[in-house]
């Protein structure tokens, strides 16, 4: 079965049978994904990079690895330290998979706009006037103002390679960003001629600027508490075949 990234300049194969999907709510994970990660996992014996000129490698702690592309900022790989395994992302994988999400872990980490089983979180009275928001490693930092408001998860196949599962984000006015760090910064043009801005240095994906100038900003990647919840599902579509959406949001094929 195939991989990739977003850009096409990482590409793998991983050979059958594969783990079935586990999705975690990590605060590093939500970080380098934007909401949270899902992926698979095989023994590096069935592993291969067929390209990887984009590939770059982040020690996000003293247990693992993260592998994501440097060309668009796709999230792909977590590698455990000292293991003969690696992990990649569910989203990256091209085509049916024939897997599905077998279990949730650290939920107790989740973001406070969605639940990782049912309907989100009921509005708790968390609205806070301003937002800090931050990559992984640090090297991108800003702040704007909150709360975050509604929350739109997109499985588009874009979202989907560059999350690495599905993204989740919501709507900001760019004006209002003021940045404490971005050294790290980098931008990505899509296909479709919007931008996506992460971290060159970890993969965290930040935000996504359309080609109307229409501005978003990851769910995943807030500090703390943002006062957002999600409220839809849009380009459903185009979802993977791993996972169902069962927490009785509107969903629409398109957007």
């Amino acid at each position: 079965m195939q991989g990739s990234c977003l850009c096409g300049q990482v590409l793998f194969v991983v050979d059958e049978p594969l783990r079935d999907v586990i999705a975690c709510h990590c605060t590093q994970c939500r970080k380098v994904s934007g909401h949270f990660w899902a992926a698979s996992s095989v023994p590096l014996a069935r592993f291969r990079l067929i390209h990887e000129d984009g590939l770059r490698w982040f020690r996000s702690s003293d247990r693992a690895t993260r592998g994501f592309c440097f060309g668009c900022g796709a999230s792909l790989f977590w590698q455990p330290q000292g293991e003969d395994r690696i992990s990649f992302a569910a989203g990256a994988l091209d085509g049916e998979t024939g897997l599905h999400v077998a279990e949730h872990i650290l939920t107790e980490h989740a973001g406070d706009y969605y639940s990782p089983d049912g309907p989100p979180p009921s509005a708790q009275g968390t609205e806070p006037k301003q937002l800090s928001v931050s990559c992984l490693c640090g090297g991108v930092a800003f702040a704007l103002p909150g709360p975050a408001g509604e929350v739109h998860a997109c499985h588009c196949t874009q979202c989907r390679k560059l999350s690495g599962h599905y993204s989740a984000s919501f709507d900001a006015d760019e004006a209002g960003v003021v940045y404490s760090a971005s050294a790290t910064l980098a931008e990505f043009e899509t296909p479709g001629g919007g931008r996506r801005g992460f971290c060159s240095t970890c993969g965290s994906n930040l935000w996504f600027r359309a080609q109307d100038g229409a501005f978003s900003v990851e769910a995943g990647v807030v500090d703390g508490p943002g006062g957002g919840r999600l409220a839809e599902h849009i380009f459903v579509a185009d979802k993977g075949d791993y996972y169902v959406l069962a927490d009785g949001l509107p969903q629409a094929d398109r957007w």
